[in-house]
């Protein structure tokens, strides 16, 4: 399994999980789990995802990620688990 870690921020509109959550289905990125929540008008998102049925690669999947954020108007980051945790570290 191939374990990354997605992140959304940013204003809460109607439809961010919705767009999302079809990128991953469309691209074979199975959703492990799932936490979100909006705090005074701010929406925030953590997944953790399977990317090993993938059929992009990892890059190309997290780069238009990014573009569907930009487009949508939040920001979206991809990182791969190993990287997340290394960088979280205390």
């Amino acid at each position: 399994m191939k374990k990354s870690i997605i992140t959304v921020v940013g204003k809460d509109t109607v439809g961010i999980i919705a767009r999302v959550c079809t990128y991953l289905a469309d691209n074979r990125i199975n959703i492990l789990d799932i936490s979100q929540t909006i705090v005074q008008g701010y929406f925030n998102m953590m997944m953790i995802v399977d990317t090993s049925a993938a059929e992009k690669e990892y890059g190309r999947c997290a780069d238009e990620l990014e573009e569907l954020g930009n487009r949508i108007g939040v920001q979206i980051k991809m990182q791969r688990e190993d990287i997340f945790n290394s960088m979280h570290r205390i």
